[in-house]
């Protein structure tokens, strides 16, 4: 498929860079790779590969840029704009089985046609007219939902986070760096009854408790697998290297590169 004119390009509502997918959204690789992670499974996308990434999923991306460029096309099917589809189009919508946060389309012409049908609704500031934004989004649902018919219980599934387990939840996802309102909305609660369920389950505050599990799992990756301080203090949730630095010696008195092991001794 020749899509060399192609630029990166977004269509629909403004994707957040949390880590957290707030809208479902279609992703194409035209340039680079990419890596994400869950807190369960990995993914790994290449050019011209592309997916689904589901709301309401916590994701951890890592981009490598080929000849120093990243270029992806993504396309936005957020809540208002699928209910809208829906008052013109009827499906019938049941639960899905599927949890994976990315779902990936099989190789489909349709699609392929519709990338390189993109160009010709650029402007000449490298983004789609505004007036088309929404004839393509529809064109892209209606191929998306008639290639994978799996899609319609994923897309149209506008129902809230149940309540789930709270401790198996927060060992598994301690290392997204969100906020507690978005773990209590995952973990299908109110901030007040997260708080208090936290309490009881754990024994102390959601704030103590994810920095000292992040601290310990730096830790282990700085001693015991041999990383750098600088590779760590992200993974685990920390969004500075100083305050990682410092709280980490405040907990093992130690800074972190006191404690990594020397480049020599690393396997």
């Amino acid at each position: 498929m020749k899509v060399n004119n192609i630029q990166s390009c977004h269509l629909g509502p403004e994707i957040s860079p949390e880590n957290y997918i707030p809208e479902n959204y279609f992703l194409y690789l035209l340039k680079g790779d990419m890596k994400a992670y869950d807190g369960e499974k990995n993914y790994t996308m290449k050019p011209g590969d592309y997916c689904i990434a589901r709301k309401n999923h916590l994701v951890r991306y890592t981009k490598y840029k080929d000849n120093d460029a990243f270029e992806k096309i993504i396309i936005t099917l957020d809540e208002a704009f699928l209910k809208r589809f829906l008052e013109r189009h009827v499906y019938d919508v049941r639960p899905s089985t599927i949890s994976d946060s990315f779902i990936f389309i099989p190789e489909n012409k349709l699609i392929q046609n519709f990338i390189i049908s993109l160009e010709p609704y650029y402007t000449g500031d490298l983004e789609i007219s505004a007036d088309f934004v929404d004839v393509k989004r529809e064109e892209l649902l209606i191929i998306l939902l008639k290639s994978n018919p799996d899609l319609i219980n994923i897309l149209f599934n506008f129902s809230l986070p149940d309540r789930i387990n709270l401790k198996e939840y927060m060992n598994k996802n301690f290392r997204f760096n969100i906020s507690l309102e978005k773990f209590a909305f995952f973990t299908g609660r109110s901030l007040s009854t997260f708080k208090r369920d936290f309490q009881r389950i754990f024994g102390t505050t959601p704030g103590i408790w994810l920095k000292k599990k992040r601290l310990q799992e730096a830790y282990f990756q700085i001693a015991e697998q041999s990383k750098k301080p600088s590779d760590v203090y992200l993974e685990v949730g920390f969004e500075d290297l100083s305050h990682f630095s410092y709280a980490f010696k405040k907990e093992f008195g130690k800074t972190p590169n006191e404690i990594a092991k020397p480049i020599s001794n690393r396997i």
